[in-house]
């Protein structure tokens, strides 16, 4: 039976819809104290005609302001879509002015939906892992994604999230079946926004046909796309609220690495070695947060000695 799996972690809370067949379908993360995020209403101050500032210091681009608002005005605005991070620079939030009375944005665990939620607990058997959560995460960082007879390569840009196509002739039937993986890795890496995909040059429309079917068979709605193109090329944006995983993970590898190690420590056994030897830059990151190394205690019971 399909089911979300859920943790809350130290430094994230993490969760996976699992389908019929106990394989992830869906994997999410949240990053504590990454920024605002979508549902959020928070007091803020128009600093430009499309820029507002939250009370707090984080700077939101605005959709849309009635154009009697003045610059320097107290506004509420609400989150539309969160920060993404982007090489060399991080694309700010976006929102609108609202009347709605502040509220938090909802939190992982409040966005589930569509399956039960079977929370997890360290002392417990590791679910995720059993799932293939390790397997989804070295998709989202490294880009390869195996189907059968071929492989996707996942490349998030600037523009758009792009996936090229590679395998064995012959090409219509490698394309098809591309067509099938690249709809179900969207879903489980949550990719919206802009998305191409280069599949191999097909003769005749009828091939290029049953490659877009295949997209609307296996990616659910709401999405627009192109046709497929005399050069393989495909087109497909999808609503974007927040960072897809790749981004999340590829932003930041050593914090994502750091939380990852907590993980570990959290469910090592009593009888496990408290001493670790990581990478410096993640010692680094890990003793730099009094409060991860304070929960880590809390939730063990034991004092973590990490070697430079």
């Amino acid at each position: 039976m399909a089911e979300w799996l859920y943790e809350a972690g130290i430094g994230e809370d993490r969760a996976a819809l699992l389908d019929d067949d106990g394989q992830i379908r869906r994997a999410r993360i949240v990053i504590h104290g990454a920024g605002p995020r979508p549902g959020l209403v928070a007091p803020a101050r128009l600093i430009e005609r499309q820029l507002a500032r939250l009370e707090y210091g984080t700077d939101v681009t605005l959709d849309r302001v009635p154009a009697a608002t003045p610059l320097g005005a107290a506004i509420r605005v609400e989150i539309t879509r969160s920060a993404i991070p982007e090489p060399g620079r991080t694309k700010p939030a976006r929102g609108r002015v609202t009347d709605a009375a502040p509220r938090s944005a909802p939190s992982l665990l409040e966005t589930l939906d569509g399956a039960p939620i079977r929370q997890l607990g360290a002392h417990e058997p590791d679910a995720l892992e059993a799932a293939g959560w390790s397997e989804v995460l070295e998709e989202a960082t490294g880009g390869d994604i195996a189907f059968p007879g071929g492989m996707l390569r996942l490349c998030p840009t600037p523009a758009m999230t792009l996936f090229d196509v590679d395998g064995d002739p012959p090409l219509e039937p490698l394309a098809i079946r591309a067509a099938q993986a690249v709809a179900l890795a969207i879903v489980r890496h949550d990719i919206g926004g802009s998305i191409g995909v280069d599949f191999p040059t097909l003769n005749g429309r009828e091939a290029r046909h049953a490659i877009a079917a295949e997209i609307d068979a296996h990616l659910p709605q709401p999405f627009e796309r192109t046709a497929v193109n005399g050069f393989g090329f495909l087109q497909i944006v999808r609503p974007r609220l927040h960072v897809s995983l790749p981004e999340l993970l590829r932003a930041d590898p050593v914090g994502a690495a750091a939380r990852a190690v907590l993980r570990m420590i959290e469910r090592a056994p009593p009888s496990t070695p408290s001493r670790y030897r990581l990478p410096p830059a993640v010692t680094a990151r890990i003793t730099g947060r009094r409060d991860w190394l304070e929960e880590i205690v809390r939730r063990t019971g034991r004092t973590p000695i990490f070697d430079a």
